[in-house]
């Protein structure tokens, strides 16, 4: 079980959203890139990285320290990024500058077409990320939901070659109220591509509980506000998750 810890990035800061309001941010580190070598020491395996400005702009808007954390982290660990890709020369421009994934959200929904060109022309690069409540996916910074139904949509763009999906319950996102284990069994269980969980980590429990259902499909957790706020020792989680899943 990979722990990914997020480093959530809005005016070149390292900053955490409350439900993803760009309003309710909390700044964590003013060094994008020294924040992605702490975790780098801590045993993080990979970096989940959301350009926020970005995801409300539609086009990359952090490009500057993102290359900053790229040139830090080197090829030591690999790293995905979302927010704001909306275009293949975005995804080729980011691939080039050392990431190794990227994270297609609103766009996937929008313009199915694009995410397809994106397996085709970079394989193996492309994540989708798939934010839902009760069943049915959000989009638009999660201001929008759909009634797209979130396994029906997951089945699709596992047709298309994504590798993996991203599963946020925005319900849940930031507020330290538990992952949704069971939604997210319930999408890893009907997929054979990977899941990754995201949305509402706030303790150990909750990677124990991860850890048991690892066989499903879900290879990994989104580490977020409860990394930064000290609810979760991230070094102490992935030791621990280690020793659970051997």
């Amino acid at each position: 079980m990979q722990l990914i810890p997020a480093i959530d990035l809005k005016d070149g800061h390292c900053v955490r959203l409350k439900q993803g309001d760009m309003g309710q941010s909390t700044t964590f580190g003013e060094d994008p890139a020294a924040m992605a070598q702490s975790w780098l020491d801590k045993g993080a395996r990979r970096l989940h990285l959301v350009d926020l400005n970005g995801a409300f702009a539609g086009k990359p808007q952090n490009f500057a320290a993102i290359k900053k954390i790229l040139a830090a982290v080197g090829s030591d660990i690999p790293v995905q990024l979302g927010g704001g890709i909306r275009d293949l020369d975005t995804i080729e421009r980011y691939i080039d500058a050392g990431l190794q994934y990227v994270i297609i959200g609103t766009a996937a929904i929008k313009n199915p077409g694009f995410l397809q060109d994106a397996c085709t022309a970079f394989p193996g690069h492309i994540i989708v990320g798939l934010d839902a409540k009760e069943g049915k996916v959000a989009t638009d910074g999660w201001s929008k939901l759909t009634k797209h139904d979130v396994i029906d949509i997951a089945k699709k763009f596992e047709g298309y070659g994504v590798e993996s999906i991203i599963y946020t319950d925005i319900g849940r996102d930031g507020m330290l109220s538990g992952i949704n284990i069971d939604a997210t069994v319930k999408l890893a269980q009907a997929l054979t591509i990977p899941v990754i969980a995201s949305g509402g980590l706030s303790n150990m429990a909750d990677i124990e509980k991860l850890c048991q259902v690892e066989s499903e499909g879900i290879e990994g957790v989104i580490c977020g506000r409860a990394i930064y706020s000290g609810d979760l020792d991230f070094a102490a989680a992935q030791v621990r998750a280690d020793e659970l899943n051997g």
